[in-house]
């Protein structure tokens, strides 16, 4: 039986010792390469603001601050490899520019680079470090010759600092990072499904109505040439538009079929409380649907609450097996929570091949949430959260 060792999960180099270690050296290098980079850095940033800022009157001005920007933030970038290096700092790059790309056009991309935080962070921290190049350079520079048995402990207390103003200054915001990464993200999920709406939307035109609309033309083809020329046979013509009638009907119903699946019309013109007391009159269970709304969602909301219910019933009666099902739609603050409830056989999971992942998806891409909880037996409660926004409002 072996034992596992645990090693801590930080970036804290080891304790200085009088004898100078490996680690001590390395941060005798990035002290002593300070001030070169802060200098560098420093008239950097000082010819940046002071040139962008005395032309921000013409028309180049604004565009050479935000290209003086993006190399600050270049400078960042820099620092935090040098910081990973040399000081064994632990620190995640922030996400590229928004709208920094030139293809999408000069306004958006001169308006992101100026109010880039990050690029700001940087011009800061630049601005700073001269002084602080200076003092750490010639601290470290004199130590060398003249405190030499203490210096690895005056090189670990000026490092420490520097690890403190690097982390303060180029590290990204975690919360602020998280946001950005769950909306790219989120942004991922809506193109998809809007994406596979499209197509099934296609293939149920394709597979369906285009169809039957094909084989009814083809009917009343064969129906005008029964009618007219010398071979006149109205028995078999009244018979083939007969079919072609039905072929109609059954068109128009996948049509209507269709149309309720992209946006009901019930929904539209009376609400969640009749578009959902519809969805649920097709159910193979007894519905009790209550809807507690003194005024409606905006559209989008309203749409995805219903289709939400509507997936969640339509599971209800392929899977759960139950008896009694009840659907609640009320507002709690700025949130419209829905809670489908059945009390069949249970044992529903996110990645049980049910749609619930997707539903979940759905939801979070639009700050929703989704809780399922369905033990095996029963009963199955589903709870759905969606942000509430104000009808008229995009």
């Amino acid at each position: 039986m072996t034992a596992s060792i645990a090693v801590p999960d930080n970036d804290r180099p080891p304790p200085a010792r009088f004898a100078f270690g490996r680690h001590t050296w390395t941060e005798i290098a990035y002290l002593l390469a300070n001030l070169p980079i802060a200098l560098a850095g420093f008239v950097y940033v000082v010819f940046m603001i002071s040139t962008g800022a005395a032309l921000s009157v013409t028309v180049i001005g604004l565009p050479l601050l935000a290209l003086g920007l993006a190399g600050a933030r270049g400078l960042g970038k820099a620092e935090r490899a040098r910081a990973r290096a040399l000081l064994g700092v632990r620190m995640d790059e922030p996400s590229p520019l928004r709208g920094s790309r030139r293809r999408e056009g000069i306004v958006p991309w001169l308006w992101a680079g100026l109010k880039d935080p990050v690029a700001w962070r940087s011009v800061l921290y630049s601005f700073i470090r001269l002084p602080w190049g200076v003092l750490t350079f010639s601290i470290t520079l004199v130590g060398l010759f003249v405190l030499w048995p203490v210096l690895p402990f005056i090189v670990r207390g000026l490092t420490n600092a520097d690890r403190a103003m690097v982390r303060g200054l180029l590290s990204p915001s975690d919360e602020l990072e998280r946001r950005i990464a769950e909306l790219e993200s989120d942004r991922g999920v809506v193109v998809d499904t809007a994406a596979a709406d499209l197509r099934r939307i296609e293939r149920d035109l394709h597979d369906g109505a285009q169809a039957r609309l094909v084989a009814l033309a083809m009917g009343l083809g064969l129906a005008k040439e029964k009618l007219s020329g010398d071979a006149l046979d109205t028995a078999a013509a009244a018979a083939m538009v007969d079919e072609a009638h039905g072929e109609v009907k059954l068109a128009l119903q996948e049509l209507r079929d269709l149309a309720r699946g992209i946006h009901p019309a019930v929904l539209t013109d009376r609400g969640l409380d009749a578009a959902l007391s519809s969805v649920a009159a097709r159910c193979t269970a007894p519905v009790k649907v209550t809807v507690d709304l003194t005024e409606r969602p905006a559209e989008a909301i309203e749409g995805i609450a219903y289709f939400t219910v509507s997936e969640l019933l339509q599971n209800v009666s392929k899977h759960a097996q139950a008896k009694n099902v009840s659907v609640d739609v009320w507002r709690a603050n700025e949130r419209l929570l829905i809670q489908v409830q059945d009390d069949g056989r249970g044992g529903a999971s996110l990645d049980g091949g049910t749609g619930m992942a997707g539903l979940a998806e759905r939801l979070g891409a639009v700050d929703g949430l989704f809780v399922l909880d369905s033990p095996v037996g029963g009963p199955t409660v589903v709870t759905a959260e969606l942000p509430w926004r104000e009808r008229g409002m995009r």
